[in-house]
């Protein structure tokens, strides 16, 4: 029987890890360009521990898994890890969360491990903005893996789409092109308040509205898909005739945490029963005791509250938990 059940009653099936918290890439909305302070690799969990908590929730009902970092391909050989993971009893579903730069060349490999498909970050289809946004990323690079993960069939082959005002929003007719000619789903997500110690996060902000209203000056019409696999929290639709499909995921202005059957782990061995707020336990010093490990994750999800309030951000107005001050390169997102 599945015990990872809150006081809610969500279920959690689902476990995002985090492998490193370091990245190729500087995204603005996700790491300051310097001054970042990575862990030491001594704190970040082996393989071995990874898979340990893994074996330990798994029989608690975990069957998801998400590979996130910082960037996971900068890890090296985590095709291993995929093959470790692959193996536990029980986990039926790995994901993997990357920027795509090293995806090319890392596909193959990751698909004979085990990996059942990828989200991959992706908020401009413009070569120089693209860069501008990534701080030096090579958009090529991103589009050659992108097409390497469809060829082994990592799929579905998800693009996520941080919307940001003033910044990428006159691009999201380009990616309902894109949606309509190839078999992808792109998804634009709104811009989360993650470890921002200030209201600047605010400014970039833009409801999700704006992809209908885009939507509509380009004379198109659309239709909403049920049932689409590894769904999540996004709305998804397709415009008659296409490819892929486009959804939306909006945090902020519309939670989803109703529904929430996620948990996370860190990097550096830390449970999150939320994204949003300060609460986590240290699960690392705990790998050998089984049940201890899975007493940690009860423990989390009684604790859990009932949604993130992510809107009284966006309001100005008090909230009733204390925000994280980890960025979302550190937590895995």
């Amino acid at each position: 029987m599945n015990t990872l059940v809150d006081r809610f009653d969500r279920v959690h099936d689902y476990l995002r890890i985090s492998v490193t918290d370091r990245c190729n890439l500087r995204c603005v909305y996700c790491m300051p360009a310097e001054g970042m302070q990575f862990e030491p690799h001594e704190k970040i969990m082996s393989y071995e521990e990874i898979a340990a908590v893994v074996e330990a929730v798994a029989k608690m009902g975990v069957r998801k898994l998400r590979i996130t970092g910082g960037e996971p391909l900068v890890r090296k050989e985590i095709e291993k890890l995929i093959g470790m993971l692959s193996a536990i009893p029980g986990i039926n579903d790995i994901a993997l969360t990357t920027n795509a730069i090293f995806l090319a060349q890392k596909a193959e490999a990751l698909k004979q491990a085990g990996l059942t498909r990828v989200n991959i970050s992706l908020d401009s289809l413009r070569t120089d903005r693209f860069a501008m946004i990534t701080r030096g990323g090579e958009l090529a690079r991103v589009l050659a893996g992108i097409d390497e993960a469809l060829r082994v069939g990592l799929g579905p082959v998800k693009l996520n789409v941080v919307l940001m005002q003033g910044q990428n929003d006159d691009e999201i007719a380009d990616f309902i092109r894109l949606s309509m000619d190839k078999p992808l789903q792109v998804r634009f997500i709104e811009y989360m308040p993650i470890g921002h110690n200030d209201d600047s996060w605010r400014t970039s902000y833009l409801s999700l509205q704006t992809v209908f209203d885009c939507v509509a000056e380009m004379g198109l019409t659309y239709e909403q898909v049920e049932n689409v696999y590894g769904n999540g929290p996004a709305e998804n639709y397709r415009i008659p005739g296409a490819a892929g499909t486009f959804g939306l995921i909006h945090p902020v202005s519309d939670h989803f945490c109703g529904n929430c059957n996620r948990l996370r782990m860190t990097a550096d061995g830390h449970i999150k029963s939320c994204l949003y707020w300060d609460d986590e336990w240290n699960v690392r010093p705990l790998v050998g005791d089984e049940k201890a490990i899975q007493d940690v994750f009860v423990r989390s999800i009684n604790t859990k509250p009932e949604n993130h309030e992510m809107a009284l951000a966006l309001n100005q107005e008090t909230q009733s938990h204390k925000p994280t001050v980890r960025r979302m390169s550190q937590i895995g997102g």
